[in-house]
């Protein structure tokens, strides 16, 4: 099950449970009527609440990817799982998106919405 938030050119989905196939497309359809009228897209995926995905999911994601790999700007994944996190650096290299891992939701909030991340001191 997912939950969609769109606010202009950003979209924002947490996903609680099963990440299904329908589940998916309906993300692809926000992101479409956000490229059609906002152009490039920002994401924020909230993936700290996902139980598992089918391997179907994870084909479709490598599908709509190589199909839109221009048309973002920004994604944000929230997770704490390594494999989520490992396929999210595998899709770096079919898009041109910077994609960046938080373990923080207003960090990737506000870095999704445009700011920038704060600079490690020592």
């Amino acid at each position: 099950m997912i939950s969609l938030d769109i606010q202009g050119n950003r979209v924002a989905v947490s996903v609680m449970g099963q990440f299904t196939l329908e589940d998916y497309r309906e993300f692809e359809q926000a992101v479409n009527y956000g490229i059609e009228f906002q152009g490039e897209v920002n994401v924020l995926f909230d993936l700290r609440d996902m139980l598992s995905y089918s391997l179907d999911v994870a084909w479709e994601e490598l599908m709509f990817s190589r199909e839109h790999k221009h048309d973002f700007g920004r994604i944000a994944v929230l997770t704490g799982d390594q494999w989520v996190a490992w396929s999210m650096w595998l899709n770096r290299l079919f898009m041109s998106a910077d994609i960046r891992l938080f373990d923080d939701l207003d960090m990737a909030q506000a870095w999704v919405a445009g700011g920038e991340l704060p600079v490690a001191t020592e």
